[in-house]
């Protein structure tokens, strides 16, 4: 970029500081809005399925099929079941956010050793005491792992919730595309790409502190 360019970008950013602050709100709302719900369903999910085995491909498979659909026609397919708005851009985002966070949920608790495991039984511990003080402590690298490979995805598609008319910093992209303006794309597609990689910081901080002092070695 230019200097002129790059002051065509700051006098844009001045003039639509007010349209900027707006997408970041609904860009914040639906992305973490999404990545709650999809925390909320994939987790006692990949919990179920690590100790249900046989079902896991099943719902693993479901999720990745979905991951497969483009994310531009996904939300399309879902215009006629709920029109368009916030809700058919949050079910969108939930659902491709499933995906990291089962697999890894699945993985990290599969992954499990055994022999802690019998030695948490031996102790007389239940079969939830093994799940809350040996299996999730354990697997919590995987499960953050997919936490944040899911966050920096929903904030990425999230731009494309413009097109469903429910706003976000696709907003600015999109006009700015219409009308050949780069500084107003730059203007959306810089603070999305900075929210991205802002939280995946934060998670990975928060990953660190969550993390057995065992584990950190």
């Amino acid at each position: 970029m230019d200097k002129n360019s790059f002051s065509l970008f700051l006098d844009t950013v001045s003039t639509r500081s007010d349209d900027i602050l707006k997408g970041l709100m609904e860009h914040l709302f639906l992305s973490f809005t999404s990545i709650f719900i999809a925390l909320f369903i994939a987790i006692p999910l990949g919990i179920y399925i690590s100790r249900n085995r046989k079902f896991a491909e099943f719902f693993i498979g479901i999720t990745a099929v979905f991951q497969t659909i483009p994310s531009l026609a996904f939300f399309g397919f879902l215009i006629p079941i709920f029109g368009t708005g916030s809700v058919t851009a949050i079910t969108a985002l939930t659902i491709y956010s499933l995906l990291p966070i089962l697999r890894n949920t699945y993985t990290g608790i599969v992954g499990v050793d055994s022999g802690i495991i019998e030695a948490g039984k031996g102790m007389g511990m239940t079969s939830k005491q093994i799940l809350t003080k040996i299996e999730l402590p354990l697997s919590l690298p995987f499960m953050m792992a997919g936490i944040r490979t899911a966050t920096v995805l929903t904030v990425g598609v999230a731009t494309l919730a413009t097109f469903v008319g429910a706003g976000g910093l696709g907003d600015l992209i999109y006009r700015g595309l219409s009308t050949w303006n780069n500084q107003l794309v730059l203007a959306g597609a810089i603070p999305a790409a900075a929210l991205a990689i802002f939280f995946d910081y934060l998670l990975k901080r928060v990953e660190k502190l969550a993390t057995p002092k065992g584990m950190k070695n």
